[in-house]
């Protein structure tokens, strides 16, 4: 995924996007602290619906440039809009509003989303990485949710740590502020796999390779279906499930690889 092309965006925390065969790289690219301002997630929102309009695209990667992955919220853009009429009000509700879209925009993006971590991701920064469909960390990347330390608790990052983490686990984060390693991440749940840092890379691509082998159509099924029946209680989740099994069934791609299994060949997947 060697083409990088920056997305044209207001302010000055850009963003780079890596096409490669069949993945979109997304990188946040404002070191040090890589943050989740304003201008930041609309990048984030254009690079993902970019992603999504593109046929080719089967799996998207989120990775970060620098030492931290993402500090989360930027704080001296939250502080300067304090001297505003209404105290920032407005300023504060359109930044949860656009984080909570861009959580939802990855949750409910018809690709699989990877998140890339290789350094520190804090706060929303934190909730980015539970957001995203698997994370691959690196042995030196770490996590928290400090909020309670500054007086803010992380409750915008809490909806995405409730739905990964055991109840236990979250509000240990959540209460505490601390700082977790990467290997306590994945005992936690909130990421797949911790690996050495120079492996981290071949590991994503290992995945995204793997992703992009299947059917897209079968994926994006799946995909939706997964996040939808988790909201469900269990009769209603069976039911949905079990109807969304029956369309399954009926797609192109559905029959093309039961065919292929029972023949004994390789499936040649139409993605429909």
């Amino acid at each position: 995924m060697a083409d990088i092309l920056e997305l044209p965006q207001a302010g000055t925390h850009p963003i780079a996007v890596q096409r490669g065969e069949h993945a979109h790289r997304i990188v946040l690219s404002s070191p040090p602290a890589n943050a989740l301002s304003v201008a930041m997630m609309d990048a984030l929102m254009a690079a993902l619906a970019e992603a999504a309009a593109d046929r080719d695209c089967r799996v998207v990667v989120i990775a970060a440039s620098g030492k931290l992955f993402s500090a989360g919220h930027d704080l001296k853009e939250i502080t300067a809009h304090r001297g505003d009429p209404d105290r920032g009000r407005a300023f504060f509700e359109t930044t949860m509003r656009r984080c909570a879209e861009l959580m939802q925009a990855i949750v409910r993006h018809p690709r699989p989303v990877i998140a890339e971590i290789a350094g520190l991701a804090t706060a929303a920064g934190c909730q980015l990485v539970a957001s995203c469909d698997l994370a691959i960390a690196s042995e030196e990347a770490a996590f928290c949710t400090p909020g309670v330390n500054i007086g803010l608790f992380c409750s915008t990052p809490m909806v995405a740590l409730s739905r990964n983490l055991s109840n236990k686990h979250a509000m240990e984060m959540l209460l505490t502020g601390e700082t977790i390693d990467a290997r306590t991440a994945r005992d936690f749940g909130l990421v797949n796999r911790v690996v050495p840092p120079e492996y981290l890379g071949t590991v994503v691509g290992k995945y995204v390779r793997t992703i992009a082998s299947k059917s897209a159509a079968t994926v994006k099924i799946g995909k939706e279906a997964f996040y939808r029946q988790a909201e469900m209680g269990l009769a209603d989740a069976y039911d949905y499930a079990a109807s969304v099994m029956v369309e399954n069934m009926l797609a192109r791609d559905a029959e093309e690889g039961i065919g292929a299994f029972l023949g004994k060949r390789k499936p040649e997947w139409t993605h429909e």
